[in-house]
């Protein structure tokens, strides 16, 4: 009896165990689960679709442009170490869009230069004192003055002059005796320029004339005044530079890669943006054999017919050589939007993957611009996948996943916007920025006349913020103004060639912007001008700081730069709509 009450006891302790367990082993582990989704839960993290960058732990609004953040990656298992993943939500809104790559037949394409047009230097004429003396009159007042051949243009004192008049008379009471000596005295005088009239006039009236009379030996206009009433002038020193502007020279930059699709004789169409809906045609009439060393090109001539003087030297103009790219073979050619240029290199996004967005940079090396594509020399292949659309955004998302980018060429390296880095463009919103173009050493004049057009730029952006279409053609016209004050002879050698390009970029920008009539374009043309501003405050300074932004959804989610006297993002490309979309991209002291 007693052995099974010790078998109920050891039975019962062996149910309540079993029954413990059960309850309290599947609570553990219940909750061990659930205490895994926690955990799960809680390691997730928010971004934006439109700026990586923006990593929260919790649900929200982006602190940049305000859109909701979405659950981030986690990861991106199989790519390679350059290739990089876009969300479906990233491409659709930024509305990325790609193109495969073909050949393009460019037999009979157009070839385009520009060129400025120039005095043509074989019908100038330079206007000399024959004699020495003091300028007692000069009857030319200003350059730009129109003269005709014969026209009196000075008169001068000469002692020598003088003298020999007075010689004249003397040889001419003795002619008959002394023939020789009397002929010798007057080819002197013809020597000086005098007329055959005014010799006779000097030997019959016997009367000494005290100031030559300087004419005009050659029809033009006065392009340089040399002198000023009252200078003393020596024998063949210069007084006025004449242009006989009936016929001008157009000269154009011929790159190396160019320079064998043309020849002389080609047909040329200039056009002019001062006359926007008129062709002028002129032929090839000269290519200079030596390269610059600098610009690493020659300059192409072409002579123009100017009888209307509708050309003016200085005037900016394009040329369009009809089967300038002659080559027959085929040429692999991509959109011009697909490319990212740093000043240095030029770089395309590839889509690697048919059917996943997954996208790596590939640096290209161009040839030919060919209307809106380019000739691709080497770095892409026929059947390739390129971003066409977005590119910008693309781009972006390469620097922020560390990955290579048009800005870090190496990748290995995580861009925020927040520190700088060594690569083609820097980036940084708290220290000094190294400028994507060199420095060049000029003038505090230039930099202060440079400074007043920065401003007016300023005032065309914030009139953009405030969609104020009147306030931006104003400020657009005032730019242009102080645009045209600019003294281009501060400037020598390279820094004078840069700056005449620029400003006729410059210029070209601002006289769209006063002429659109609606925000969204004045918008697009405000794109173009920011983009030549930056380039002219990096290469010449204006002794103040300058802080460049983007927006990556600005231009149809393109992206577009603009420039800014303070770290605050204020953006013209959207207004109140979306004040503070964007960031720093530059820095420029």
């Amino acid at each position: 009896m007693k052995n099974n009450k010790i078998v109920i006891y050891i039975g019962l302790l062996a149910a309540g165990i079993l029954v413990g367990w059960v309850i309290f082993g599947g609570s553990s582990k219940k909750e061990t689960d659930h205490n895994h989704e926690v955990v799960a839960e809680t390691n997730q993290m928010w971004t934006c679709s439109m700026h990586p960058q923006i990593m929260q732990p919790e649900p929200g609004d982006c602190p940049i442009c305000g859109m909701d953040l979405i659950p981030a990656e986690t990861g991106s298992d199989g790519l390679l170490a350059n290739q990089f993943k876009l969300t479906d939500n990233a491409m659709a809104l930024a509305n990325i869009q790609t193109s495969i790559i073909g050949k393009g037949n460019v037999e009979g394409s157009v070839l385009t230069l520009s060129g400025k047009i120039a005095e043509n230097e074989k019908a100038n004429a330079v206007q000399v004192s024959y004699v020495s003396g003091r300028i007692e009159q000069l009857y030319v007042s200003a350059t730009g003055e129109t003269v005709s051949k014969g026209q009196l243009l000075a008169s001068i004192y000469s002692p020598e002059l003088y003298a020999a008049q007075q010689e004249l008379i003397t040889a001419a009471s003795i002619k008959n005796s002394q023939p020789e000596l009397y002929q010798a005295v007057r080819n002197k005088l013809k020597l000086w320029k005098l007329s055959e009239s005014q010799i006779n006039h000097i030997e019959t009236s016997g009367k000494v004339q005290e100031n030559v009379s300087v004419y005009a030996t050659v029809s033009g206009t006065v392009t340089e005044k040399l002198v000023a009433q009252g200078d003393y002038v020596k024998q063949g020193e210069p007084l006025l530079k004449i242009a006989n502007l009936n016929s001008v020279w157009a000269n154009f930059d011929v790159y190396e890669n160019q320079i064998d699709l043309l020849k002389k004789g080609q047909q040329v169409i200039v056009t002019a943006k001062a006359y926007p809906n008129k062709e002028f045609t002129g032929t090839v009439d000269f290519i200079n054999p030596v390269l610059n060393t600098q610009t690493r090109t020659v300059t192409l001539r072409v002579v123009l017919d100017n009888k209307d003087l509708k050309f003016k030297p200085g005037m900016f103009v394009t040329a369009n050589i009809e089967g300038g790219l002659k080559k027959n073979e085929d040429v692999l050619t991509i959109p011009a939007s697909a490319v990212l240029w740093t000043g240095k290199r030029s770089v395309v996004y590839l889509k690697t993957q048919p059917n996943q967005p997954v996208f790596e940079m590939q640096e290209v090396v161009l040839g030919n611009k060919i209307g809106d594509t380019y000739e691709v020399v080497d770095g892409v292949f026929v059947g390739n996948e390129i971003v066409t659309h977005g590119t910008f955004t693309v781009d972006a998302a390469a620097q922020l996943q560390g990955k290579k980018s048009m800005m870090n060429k190496e990748g290995n390296k995580t861009m925020t916007g927040h520190q700088e880095h060594s690569g083609d463009h820097a980036s940084n919103t708290d220290s000094k920025q190294v400028n994507i173009h060199e420095r060049m050493e000029v003038s505090g004049d230039f930099q202060a006349q440079l400074s007043l057009v920065f401003n007016d730029y300023i005032a065309l952006k914030d009139a953009l913020v405030k969609e104020d279409s009147k306030r931006v053609v104003t400020a657009s016209n005032n730019f242009l103004s102080h645009l045209s004050e600019i003294d281009m002879e501060l400037l020598k050698g390279e820094a004078h060639k840069q700056w005449m390009a620029l400003e006729n970029d410059l210029r070209t920008s601002a006289v769209s912007i006063s002429k659109a009539s609606s925000i969204p374009s004045q918008r697009d043309f405000f794109k173009q001008l920011s983009a030549k501003l930056t380039k002219a405050l990096e290469v010449f300074g204006i002794n103040e700081t300058a802080y460049l932004q983007f927006c990556p959804m600005a231009d149809n989610n393109q992206g577009a730069y603009w420039l800014s006297k303070e770290k605050k993002v204020i953006n013209p490309y959207f207004g109140e709509a979306m004040l503070t979309c964007g960031e720093v991209k530059q820095v420029i002291d």
